[in-house]
């Protein structure tokens, strides 16, 4: 049996007994696309209107079936550990995966379809390179003919695509078209800018032994805050661990799941302890395999203006050392040597997670920044460092980043309570909390949070929310309901 969903790579399936789950959200071209494929290849085609597992379990009961083909290719985000026979996921109806084209990459599959002259959706010829739903998918932007103002746009097709690792770069939420026509309420108060509102979510994963030693003072993670909150992003969690991999890939299978971006940073390099690629394959079920254009980049730094074949000097140079080194030139052949390690070390460098990177460009960067799946892998070491890739990274026409309306803050003390006198401290705490407990109900689209910088000091109450208005208004009735002067404003800086 074969699942077809309508995309490129379905269309080299044999015509056997074949399933195909239309959707409300499918795009009409795709469903007008399988109903004549079908028909061109006399396919029996079995029509499921239920979710991939529901439909399945039906299917599969009222038709026992011990194997499907599938269109999956090593760069899918389900083609995590599968192998071109794998058996189905635990919890799902039992039956063999079959992945015939696993391992064929975008261009193979381009170079099949086009010298066999099988026909494929349209849409690939409108510059759509990954196809979803229609509200997850639209043309990818590098495929973009340069237009004059005022006139439609228009796309390459499919197959123009130079770097299929970009496949998948139309793919990605489109805010505005899920909420067309429909206003966002925010406790009563409606919004109508989604952008505005709207927020992903992001994690935060440093590694480094230095920084758990207490060796080191981590502040990458707090500037990446700032500046996440700065274009909308809510940052959910932050995490710091060790040179290990287990401990890497153990905290992004946690996290990978629950935003939408996952930052990592530290152990990246040639030396013993930099892990966190091996650390990110792993939590992907993949491993590190030489990335060609990558190590290019690296070869370059070294001013090495070879061709690129990883044999073509390293045997004859090494021989030319060891004939150096017989003639009494062992400083000669001992520089040679020491060139080739430090050759060997860079293209460690250059080993990557197999089929799920993506290699981000920017003119200001000496190598390009490094993506996997949804975790983006930073090379800054200070500050600094990340005050240019966080610049670059927002200038890339395919940044993984989505500006929105920023969060604002507001804060708020007051010394309320005296902490000497133990009753009216609480009473005044509690009061306090009475009144906060109350506003967050109110105010649901406003985290409203407490700390002090001191036990003796004052109680900072920080008000942070997408809306100035509602801001304001949360704060002005916490300090209406006490006396005038019970609080004041601190700066935001």
């Amino acid at each position: 049996m074969g699942s077809f969903n309508g995309n490129m790579d379905s269309v080299l399936k044999c015509p056997i007994r074949t399933i195909y789950f239309e959707t409300s959200s499918a795009f009409p071209e795709i469903n007008s696309f399988t109903y004549e494929t079908a028909a061109s290849y006399d396919l029996q085609l079995d029509i499921i209107r239920l979710d991939f597992k529901s439909g399945l379990e039906t299917l599969l009961k009222e038709k026992p079936t011990k194997a499907i083909f599938l269109g999956t290719r090593i760069g899918d985000p389900n083609a995590i550990g599968q192998e071109q026979f794998s058996p189905s996921s635990t919890g799902w109806p039992p039956f063999m995966r079959v992945n015939p084209i696993l391992d064929w990459s975008y261009r193979d599959v381009w170079a099949f379809i086009l010298t066999c002259k099988v026909p494929y959706c349209s849409l690939y010829d409108k510059g759509y390179t990954s196809i979803g739903s229609i509200y997850d998918t639209e043309p990818n932007a590098l495929l973009c003919i340069p237009h004059q103002s005022g006139d439609k746009e228009n796309f390459k097709p499919a197959y123009c695509l130079s770097d299929g690792r970009l496949e998948r770069a139309g793919r990605a939420k489109k805010l505005a078209s899920k909420n067309d026509n429909i206003p966002i309420m925010s406790n009563g108060l409606k919004n109508t800018n989604p952008h505005q509102s709207c927020s992903f979510s992001a994690s935060i994963i440093a590694v480094g032994d230095e920084i758990l030693f207490g060796s080191v003072e981590e502040k990458i993670g707090a500037t990446l805050c700032k500046k996440l909150n700065a274009i909308g992003w809510r940052v959910s969690h932050i995490a710091v661990v060790g040179n290990d991999i287990d401990l890497i890939a153990d905290e992004l299978e946690h996290r990978n799941c629950k935003d939408d971006l996952i930052f990592l940073f530290g152990a990246l390099g040639p030396l013993h302890s930099d892990v966190s690629l091996a650390g990110v394959a792993k939590a992907f079920g993949v491993r590190l395999a030489p990335d060609e254009e990558f190590e290019e980049y690296l070869r370059h730094i070294m001013g090495n203006h070879g061709t690129g074949n990883r044999n073509e000097v390293v045997e004859p140079v090494l021989h030319k050392t060891s004939c150096k080194a017989d003639r009494g030139e062992g400083k000669v052949g001992a520089n040679f040597l020491a060139y080739y390690v430090n050759l060997a070390v860079h293209l460690t460098m250059a080993l990557l997670p197999e089929g799920i990177t993506e290699l981000l460009h920017h003119d200001k960067l000496v190598v390009p920044l490094i993506k996997c799946c949804n975790v983006m892998l930073l090379s800054a070491t200070n500050t600094d460092e990340l005050e240019q890739q966080w610049d670059c990274l927002l200038q890339l026409c395919s940044s993984p980043l989505v500006q929105m309306g920023p969060f604002i803050s507001k804060q708020l003390s007051t010394k309320l309570y005296d902490v000497s006198h133990y009753l009216t401290f609480t009473s005044k705490m509690v009061e306090i909390a009475a009144v906060l407990t109350k506003l967050c109900l109110d105010f649901p689209d406003i985290h409203i949070g407490c700390h002090r910088q001191s036990r003796a000091g004052p109680l900072i109450i920080n008000f942070v929310g997408k809306d100035h208005e509602r801001i304001e208004l949360a704060s002005r009735i916490l300090s209406q309901k006490f006396d005038f002067g019970s609080f004041s404003e601190l700066s935001s800086g």
